[in-house]
């Protein structure tokens, strides 16, 4: 069992039916919290998480949003509010990612992704700050990537969707500091099981020193340290089997 750090409080984690989402949602239960897992579309993925969750006696919901629509952030946060109460943990872990040439990404995908990387995730934030303000704690967490650092292979629509995580982590991590709220990014690279893999895994498994892809149990693993630690703020923390050095 986990050491129960975040017993009584309330985790959303946005993207959490699958993949890292799915891991750190269940790591957040054992230490205590009761999760909402959200989805954007096929709330199957979803409800197994919960049942998973449920079945080891932790308290979960599944929320849908598709957070292209920019009033569903909100929508988002005040029915896990009406479910659970104030959210102490925010995850913002939901991203997409279409492989594609910089010379074929045009103004609806560069929007679509950036709605949904970067615009939702500040939204999300800007939405239950005051409350983690108010109670003085909070944890939040932006999901980057190792994109944002290098470039990337996805392209320039999601390279720059995720660095501007980055920005937005530093903008807000040193106003709510003060506050007992932290605010960090983690940037993985090459995970199995997400989805978003931009190629063969045996090709890009070759890329990384290590030699391998990540898991999602990996990346969980450090989240939960990032998100345990008070004295942890205003860092992004990159997780890429030695790709980038940071």
């Amino acid at each position: 069992m986990e050491e129960q750090t975040f017993a009584g409080r309330v985790a959303l984690v946005t993207g959490g039916s699958g993949g890292i989402g799915a891991e750190l949602s269940r790591r957040l239960s054992d230490a205590g919290a009761a999760l909402a897992v959200h989805y954007a579309a096929g709330d199957e993925a979803a409800r197994r998480v919960v049942e998973e969750i449920e079945s080891e006696n932790g308290r979960a919901a599944a929320f849908g949003a598709d957070l292209r629509d920019p009033a569903a952030p909100e929508q988002l946060i005040d029915a896990v509010e009406r479910e659970f109460g104030p959210i102490d943990v925010l995850a913002a872990n939901a991203g997409i990612g279409r492989l594609t040439p910089y010379e074929e990404v045009d103004a609806a995908l560069f929007d679509e992704t950036l709605a949904v990387n970067l615009r939702a995730p500040f939204l999300l934030a800007r939405r239950v700050l005051p409350g983690m303000r108010e109670a003085r704690f909070g944890r939040i967490l932006f999901t980057s990537s190792v994109a944002a650092l290098t470039g990337g292979i996805i392209g320039p629509h999601y390279a720059a969707s995720k660095a501007g995580l980055h920005g937005l982590t530093h903008h807000l991590a040193v106003r709510v500091a003060g506050d007992g709220v932290t605010v960090n990014a983690i940037a993985p690279a090459l995970i199995e099981q997400t989805g978003m893999l931009p190629g063969d895994p045996g090709n890009l498994a070759a890329a990384v020193p290590v030699g391998r892809l990540g898991t999602p149990a990996e990346v969980a693993d450090l989240a939960l340290a990032m998100l345990r630690n008070s004295y942890l703020t205003n860092q992004v923390v990159s997780i890429d089997g030695g790709m980038h050095p940071g």
